[in-house]
């Protein structure tokens, strides 16, 4: 019972496919690391890092824009 079965790691990897890629996606094109999306899954970490990125300056909104 101590080890893992074929339905826990493609249940896993179905959750790494459907839930960590997009937020990864979405932080990589805001400025930030998408290294952050694995903090979803520790519990009282995601309330603490939800805030940090609602503080934080967004890097991507800082940059002048370019005139064309």
């Amino acid at each position: 019972m101590a080890a893992f079965s074929i339905w826990h790691w493609l249940i896993l990897i179905l959750l790494i496919l459907l839930i960590v890629w997009p937020v990864r996606k979405i932080l990589r094109r805001m400025g930030f690391s998408g290294w952050w999306a694995v903090v979803m899954f520790i519990p009282a970490a995601n309330y603490i890092g939800l805030w940090v990125l609602a503080e934080s300056p967004w890097p991507k909104l800082e940059q002048p824009e370019t005139q064309h």
